[in-house]
């Protein structure tokens, strides 16, 4: 079941990934949110990667394609500080557009980046682990949500409550809210894909925002 679950996310990733290629195309007047691309083509490989794991078997070669996911994990996720501060720019926040703000986005980005190759990235250790129908490869030291992840949450958190307050837009506050609540509250299910779920349902509430960032200029 969660190998069909992981390839239908892979399948939406492909269509969010398709849908902000237009967007960025027919958009006169890009910004910082188009860096959600790079995000969303790093969660179309993760999410492919982990349904396609049963068939490319246990190995060598699956341990380092995986070692990949991790790599795009830490430069790729905290770009989301970027796409938060260009969402909040776009929609035309006057304090966004002072200096301080834009190099304070880019050097909180690059304290993300470091922190999760310094704590997790530049020290993990693989192992196969088959779950639910999936083979996959997992940090042999495992523990909770890692701290850039929940330190990426605040931008967020901040463009949802500009976006909700200038554009009357709610939905990047709840992707947000959703995606704290999947990775706070563990769920009875026998699946391991959960966590995916919401990370899915944040990127498309982020591509709803840029778009209406876009359709409000």
């Amino acid at each position: 079941m969660d190998t069909i679950l992981y390839l239908l996310f892979a399948a939406v990733y492909a269509a969010m990934l398709a849908w902000g290629l237009v967007l960025f195309r027919r958009d006169k007047h890009r910004g910082l949110q188009y860096l959600l691309l790079l995000v969303t083509a790093g969660l179309l490989w993760d999410n492919g990667l982990i349904g396609a794991g049963r068939w490319i078997g246990e190995g060598p070669m699956l341990e380092s394609l995986s070692l990949s996911r991790f790599w795009l994990h830490a430069f790729l996720t905290p770009l989301l500080a970027l796409v938060s501060y260009g969402l909040i720019r776009q929609a035309g926040s006057s304090w966004a557009r002072k200096p301080a703000a834009r190099w304070g986005a880019w050097l909180f980005t690059a304290a993300l980046i470091v922190l999760e190759l310094v704590t997790e990235t530049l020290s993990v250790r693989l192992k196969p682990l088959h779950e639910y129908g999936v083979l996959r490869y997992v940090p042999i030291e495992q523990s909770g949500p890692p701290l850039m992840v929940i330190l990426i949450l605040i931008p967020l958190f901040t463009a949802g409550v500009v976006l909700w307050r200038r554009l009357r837009s709610p939905w990047l506050f709840i992707g947000t809210l959703l995606m704290l609540a999947g990775s706070a509250i563990p769920l009875p299910l026998d699946s391991s894909a959960a966590t995916n779920l919401f990370e899915l349902l944040l990127i498309v509430s982020l591509w709803i925002s840029v778009y209406q960032v876009k359709r409000a200029r």
